[in-house]
């Protein structure tokens, strides 16, 4: 019987909590990189990156699926979700930890926020602690765009290269994230 009083209480409470956080998240997220090397440069971009970040416990996730990656060659494209990325296996790519050096109090005024990300990124199926830095910046509007660039080792993630083509491509491979964030 307690129980069913304490029911009423707890319904009027959960959506003033809900509503206290303040989640950001896109679905337009642009993530690229880029394996340079002497005998060629291969660019894939990504425009479909979904992302959210809850400012009040400083988790954030994104999702990339692997074959929404676009490259300048479609051969370059079929190589990568076939023999690289194995994409009919491994469909995404993806990062979930926390942030650290922004929170809802920075995302009420503007400015640019040096972050910290700590937490697993996931790509080819394999799982890998990571420290990624980067910014988040409020401009006078309260738009709130996120960005990043760091270095992924292929071989970190299980990505086998053929000695064929060892040469033309990076063992580390430059990652560049720009997300443009709006409240849920």
């Amino acid at each position: 019987m307690r129980n069913l009083r304490i029911l009423p209480i707890a319904l009027l409470i959960a959506p003033v909590a809900l509503s206290a956080q303040e989640r950001l998240a896109t679905r337009t997220g642009h993530i690229s990189f880029l394996s340079e090397t002497p005998m060629e440069n291969i660019v894939g971009d990504n425009h479909k990156v979904t992302s959210v970040f809850d400012a009040t416990t400083g988790a954030i996730e994104f999702a990339v699926l692997i074959k929404a990656f676009e490259f300048e060659k479609a051969l370059m494209q079929e190589h990568f979700n076939e023999n690289y990325m194995e994409s009919n296996t491994f469909p995404k790519a993806s990062f979930k930890g926390k942030v650290t050096g922004v929170g809802e109090d920075e995302l009420k005024k503007e400015g640019t926020y040096l972050i910290s990300a700590q937490g697993d990124l996931t790509i080819h199926g394999v799982a890998r602690p990571v420290t990624i830095k980067g910014t988040f910046m409020v401009d006078a509007a309260g738009a709130v765009k996120a960005t990043s660039d760091f270095t992924v080792n292929a071989e970190d993630h299980g990505i086998k290269i053929p000695g064929v083509v060892r040469d033309k491509i990076a063992k580390e491979i430059k990652v560049s994230v720009k997300l443009d964030y709006a409240k849920m």
